[in-house]
Order: C-alpha cells, then sequence, then structure tokens
C-alpha cells in the first residue's frame, strides 16, 4: 500500500483552472482499480493552498496512474500555475480505513 500527501500552492487568480484540472484527476483517478482513496483538501487559510490525500494498492499502481490521460492532463493544465512544484510525503499505513486494520478500545 502506498499512501502520500500531496501539497500544492497555486497563483492567486488560477483557482478555478485548478479546480477544472483536478476535477478531471479525480474522477478518473477514483475509477482506476488500483485506487484506494483519492481526496482533494483546502487549507482554510489559505485559498490558493491545496492537499491531494491519495492511497494506491502499490507503487506499481500509481505508476500506472501516472500514465493516465486524466492524470497528464491534469499535470499539464497545473504546471503553469503552481507555485514552488509539489511537495511530496509519504506515510505509513497504521490504522487506515477500508484496509482490514480495526480499531481497539484501550
Amino acid at each position: 500500500m502506498l499512501i502520500q500527501l500531496v501539497n500544492i500552492k497555486v497563483q492567486d487568480g488560477t483557482r478555478d483552472t485548478f479546480l477544472e484540472a483536478f476535477t478531471i484527476n479525480c474522477n478518473g483517478t477514483r475509477e482506476e482499480p488500483g485506487n484506494i482513496r483519492f481526496d482533494l483538501l483546502h487549507d482554510p487559510e489559505d485559498a490558493n493552498n491545496f492537499f491531494v490525500y491519495e492511497i494506491f494498492e502499490s507503487e506499481a499502481a500509481l505508476d500506472e496512474h501516472r500514465k493516465t490521460p486524466h492524470y497528464q492532463t491534469c499535470v499539464e493544465m497545473i504546471e503553469p500555475i503552481t507555485i514552488g512544484g509539489r511537495t511530496k510525503t509519504y506515510f505509513t499505513p497504521v490504522l487506515v480505513q477500508g484496509t482490514g486494520n480495526i480499531c481497539l478500545p484501550r
């Protein structure tokens, strides 16, 4: 399982373009067989700062995702409007919904 949080900050006045690009990407990604979760989150203190929370079955599933037309279209649309590129943080699952891990009371 591969879990990543991607931080993307966009230029002022480009939020609508960003949301259009990510709607395309989100709709396509959620249909991919290797995708478990794909969420776009917004920083409530900065209208131009977004986070993408992604869970894929494997590194191979993420590699396949990066080859899809919806991903390629999204990247082409957002690269000119991002500030500082995309920052990725990877995580190891502990208690992740939908993976069979059970939260037990203390």
